[in-house]
């Protein structure tokens, strides 16, 4: 008989691309997976893994057994929110995908709370970028994803996939201390022109939506510096390098050197959690949006 976490190790490679990105997925070493994949396929007698330069592929026959594995997954999904549902508590494991400023901004007083309130449920997070934790949700490798969108860059939400709105971050335009714009009230898009950008590097929702609009309103955005994380950002303004549109949620403190300007109209990006509709009726997805949501309220 086949082993199902084993099942599970393979199916978090097939999902995930990579033994090392499974194994975060899956609360694992690297060693650990590696070592399940390994024993199934003594038990199978088949090559399932094929090393690709530094990666790994799955041979056909494990895309096949991967397969299977989702739908033993299904079912069990369906039979744990069943009794999950029968008994009406929290329970089991939940996992959570968070984009970074929502996993430091918001899921640690969120997850603290639930911790707090239903000892049996053991709710795990993964920081994981929207675009990605969306597709993770669709195929069944997370049960929640906390994910964002922009008025001009919405984030399409697959079949089977539904959502609740948790709530809107403002941005603001956070500028040196000195500069030309620091002691406006506000300031319109289209006086932006011939400034020097720091923004997250390009295929993230906040660069595209800088890029897009910036055009929109008549100006080439000139992008000096580029950094993944906000107090990055905020930190390489406070140095004087430039001029960044920075969200509110996990901001942090502006330190000494940068103030922030109200940009009009205001940009707002919308926060979202979602989950498959097939475990829609568990305890635990029901709750743990309820908690996301009564915390952004706070």
């Amino acid at each position: 008989m086949l082993d199902l976490a084993r099942l599970r190790a393979l199916h978090a490679v097939s999902v995930h691309g990579t033994v090392g990105a499974a194994a975060t997925a899956l609360g694992y070493t690297p060693s650990a997976v590696s070592q399940q994949i390994a024993k199934l396929e003594r038990e199978t007698r088949t090559i399932l893994l094929e090393r690709r330069g530094r990666g790994v592929a799955l041979t056909e026959e494990a895309l096949h057994l991967a397969e299977t594995a989702r739908q033993l997954m299904a079912i069990m999904e369906r039979a744990e929110t069943e009794l999950e549902e029968r008994r009406g508590v929290p329970a089991g494991r939940l996992t959570i995908a968070a984009f970074a400023s929502a996993a430091r901004g918001l899921l640690p007083g969120a997850l603290a709370d639930l911790a707090r309130r239903h000892p049996a449920l053991d709710a795990r997070m993964s920081e994981i970028d929207p675009h990605l934790s969306i597709d993770l949700v669709a195929k069944g490798a997370v049960d929640v994803a906390v994910v964002h969108d922009w008025d001009i860059a919405p984030l399409p939400t697959p079949p089977g996939v539904e959502q609740a709105v948790i709530g809107d971050d403002f941005c603001d335009l956070v500028v040196p201390e000195g500069h030309r714009l620091a002691g406006r009230t506000s300031v319109r898009r289209e006086e932006l022109k011939d400034e020097r950008w720091i923004t997250q590097p390009p295929g993230l929702v906040c660069h595209e939506w800088l890029v897009r609009t910036l055009r929109e309103a008549g100006c080439e955005p000139d992008i000096a510096h580029q950094a993944e994380e906000n107090p990055t950002l905020v930190a390489l303004v406070a140095a004087g390098l430039g001029i960044a549109l920075v969200p509110r949620l996990g901001r942090g403190p502006i330190p000494d050197g940068a103030v922030t300007v109200r940009l009009d109209p205001v940009p707002v990006r919308r926060l979202y959690a979602l989950w498959r509709a097939g475990a829609a009726r568990r305890p635990a997805i029901t709750e743990a949006v309820r908690v996301l949501r009564a915390h952004w309220a706070v």
